[in-house]
């Protein structure tokens, strides 16, 4: 136990620096493109990119990392590939060129979580049980960073302007390439000699087909937050801080739920889990939509949070790591992030950008309550296919 304990401490190291860019990249992009003077089309088709990347990196790396072990080693790659990219933001770029540099330096951070998590999973995974207490306490540490960086960020840019976006987009990738050097250098043993796993197989059941509609339409409806969230606060009158404010209140009850899920999960099953998460996707949609100027019913909406992604994020983990074991794992990993995000993100950021430049940001809250709605559908049908095996230790 204490050798895994120590095992776990430089991925908590990689979680923290890595959504601590995500923490005030992912939600000030927009800003920064408004900045440039883009409208909300061309904002949209530039953050899309990043789940664009989603659709083939995150399998192409995991195919590579489950056949080769060298997860470490493709962490350390994409992390340095990334921040040389970034540089490149300094420069003045065309809308085009700004798009090119983005696919180079997306491409290569979007597997970086995905392998990590099937690393760390194997890690935290005893007797073929997923252990959630000791997976919450690193996984936090990916919070704690988004929460620096998103409340501070927008503190920043508020005094100083968001001509600083790329300076700090270095600075968080560098620290992203340092804790990938620090990671200890282990190779798992490859699979490339062993007959191929079949993954059709895996994804032909019905438990498995069903959790990735859920996954998808759940992420779906969270591409709102993701993408627009930033700009309809905006438009609302909310100043940066306090936009950064509302995006640290969803990321400290991030951060309770990982401290202190083992205490809840046990209550409902796995699949159970991502039903009551969708149930809240739903109404956090309806008070976003409808409620937004009223700051306590928007700080009320970002709390539900710990649910919409944290319990939610925590259940579809474990979920992988029963339906996809073994020499199957970064390939699930990489299919989830594919199906769930890569998918979602591409059709949420252009379906976004095209309704929010005819009716309105607020309708983008509206229509993903719709596909919240979907979500719920689907998870009900996870639970109803629910395998007992399929549980946490907690």
């Amino acid at each position: 136990m204490p050798q895994t304990r120590r095992a776990l401490f430089p991925f908590a190291a990689l979680s923290a620096s890595y959504f601590a860019h995500i923490g005030f990249f992912n939600p000030y992009l927009p800003l920064w493109l408004k900045e440039m003077g883009l409208g909300l089309v061309a904002i949209s088709l530039l953050t899309s990119v990043q789940a664009a990347t989603r659709l083939f990196a995150p399998y192409v790396w995991g195919w590579i990392s489950d056949h080769t072990g060298e997860r470490v080693k493709l962490l350390r790659i994409g992390a340095a590939v990334a921040l040389a990219s970034a540089c490149l933001l300094w420069l003045q770029l065309t809308p085009v060129w700004l798009g090119v540099v983005l696919l180079v330096m997306f491409t290569h951070t979007s597997s970086m979580m995905p392998m990590s998590e099937a690393a760390m999973a194997h890690l935290v995974s005893q007797g073929g049980a997923f252990d959630a207490k000791r997976y919450g306490r690193v996984r936090l540490w990916g919070s704690i960073g988004f929460l620096v960086t998103v409340f501070v960020a927008g503190a920043w840019f508020e005094a100083f302007g968001m001509h600083q976006f790329p300076t700090m987009t270095i600075l968080s990738l560098l620290a992203v390439l340092v804790s990938a050097m620090a990671l200890p250098d282990l190779k798992e043993a490859g699979h490339a000699e062993l007959e191929p796993v079949p993954v059709r197989s895996v994804l032909a059941q019905p438990a498995v087909r069903w959790f990735f509609a859920g996954a998808f339409f759940h992420v779906l409806s969270h591409i709102g937050i993701y993408v627009f969230f930033s700009l309809y606060l905006d438009s609302l009158g909310y100043s940066k801080t306090l936009i950064g404010v509302m995006w640290a209140v969803s990321v400290v009850v991030e951060i309770a739920w990982f401290f202190w899920q083992s205490r809840w999960l046990h209550l409902l099953p796995l699949s159970g889990w991502m039903f009551l998460c969708s149930v809240a996707m739903a109404l956090r949609m309806v008070l976003t939509a409808a409620w937004a100027d009223v700051l306590l019913v928007l700080v009320l909406a970002q709390a539900l949070h710990a649910l919409t992604f944290a319990a939610h994020h925590t259940a579809c983990i474990a979920l992988l790591s029963h339906h996809f074991p073994g020499r199957l794992r970064g390939r699930g990993q990489a299919l989830y992030t594919v199906l769930a995000y890569g998918f979602s993100g591409v059709i949420g950021g252009l379906l976004g950008g095209l309704l929010s430049e005819r009716w309105g940001l607020a309708s983008v809250f509206w229509v993903s309550v719709l596909t919240s709605l979907v979500a719920v559908a689907a998870t009900w049908k996870v639970w109803r296919h629910h395998h007992p095996a399929a549980e946490v230790n907690a």
